[in-house]
């Protein structure tokens, strides 16, 4: 719009040209340096395309020769990922040709609008047509521009989603090169089984042994998923707090798992929430009760060995009532004898 408003300053007053010209006569210096500067920044920003570009073409040969070889004894795997670069590439250049093509179109408009400042007419009608064609320009400059923000966002986001994939892969494979009994268990999880003896079950809470029985039926305390992603799986859950948002995010996370899978899993995770308070308060009060039983078994047995103490008491009372007559008896019978056998001697004497 303020070139609108210099063409139209221009369309007003003709007389104002010879100032204008020698203002730019003098102002030529400048613009010269300003273009030989950006001219220099074009130069080098070709170079180094250039560069990439060979670098770019070398890595792409090495890769096919590496991977699509067709010698290759995994070709079949491969065979994949060719189909999907294939599909990548046709995209890339389908989107090349139509960024190409918009700014082609506002190359033209813009050349149109340079040649009708060529040849200025003070007329409402020339400012009119100048103002629509500016207008047109501006907007689709504005298009061009919203478009390529929301496919750069979109790039970002999936360049993240690549970057946090590689790093679950990384974490995987140097779980698998340590071959330590961790990575074992986490290997074989899916097909854990948790047995629950069947005496047990008897004396165990029923909650208990629901909770139990459930992971059996879905594969241990993760769902049957690896330790990685269930860990990351909980670790957007618990930012989330559970609501339905933390699906997307926790796709990002989650290399080779659908949104159906992070679904599911949530409603597995839920009830096995449900099922372990249960359990957790199950065992709460099947302890207090132990205790309360165990309790009342102390006050029987102290009872019970005050009962004994009690009759153990009253058979030494009794023992020791039967000693002291039985040493009185003995007393009796001895000053007897001794009484006798002096009445003998005064006899004889």
């Amino acid at each position: 719009m303020a070139a609108l408003a210099a063409v139209c300053a221009a369309a007003a007053g003709q007389q104002q040209n010879d100032s204008f010209f020698s203002a730019a006569g003098a102002a030529r210096p400048i613009q010269n340096c300003k273009m030989k500067a950006e001219q220099a920044k074009k130069t080098e920003f070709v170079r180094i395309a250039g560069k990439l570009r060979t670098q770019l073409a070398n890595t792409q040969k090495d890769k096919n020769g590496c991977l699509y070889n067709r010698k290759s004894d995994s070709r079949a795997e491969y065979s994949i990922l060719e189909e999907l670069e294939h599909q990548m590439s046709v995209h890339r250049k389908t989107e090349k040709t139509k960024i190409l093509q918009q700014l082609t179109k506002i190359r033209n408009n813009v050349k149109r609008l340079q040649r009708q400042l060529d040849d200025v007419k003070p007329t409402s009608e020339f400012v009119d047509k100048l103002k629509e064609m500016l207008e047109e320009i501006e907007h689709a400059i504005n298009t061009f521009k919203d478009e390529q923000r929301q496919i750069y966002e979109q790039l970002l986001k999936d360049e993240k989603t690549a970057v946090n994939e590689l790093s679950i892969f990384e974490k995987k494979v140097e779980l698998w090169a340590t071959g330590s009994s961790t990575t074992e268990k986490v290997l074989k999880l899916p097909s854990a089984r948790i047995s629950v003896n069947k005496t047990l079950e008897n004396h165990l809470p029923e909650e208990v042994v629901e909770f139990e029985r459930f992971l059996q039926q879905t594969g241990g305390r993760q769902g049957g998923w690896d330790d990685c992603d269930h860990q990351n799986f909980l670790k957007v859950w618990t930012k989330h707090r559970g609501k339905l948002s933390y699906v997307d995010e926790a796709l990002e996370y989650l290399c080779g798992r659908t949104k159906e899978d992070v679904e599911q899993h949530g409603i597995w995770y839920q009830e096995f929430l449900i099922l372990q308070d249960r359990k957790k308060e199950s065992i709460k009060k099947w302890k207090e009760k132990l205790q309360r039983e165990k309790e009342e078994r102390l006050k029987k047995k102290e009872k019970s060995e005050k009962i004994v103490e009690r009759l153990q008491y009253e058979e030494d009372q009794m023992q020791k009532a039967e000693e002291r007559r039985q040493q009185q008896a003995a007393i009796s019978a001895w000053k007897k004898q001794k009484a006798e056998n002096l009445q003998w001697s005064k006899f004889h004497n």
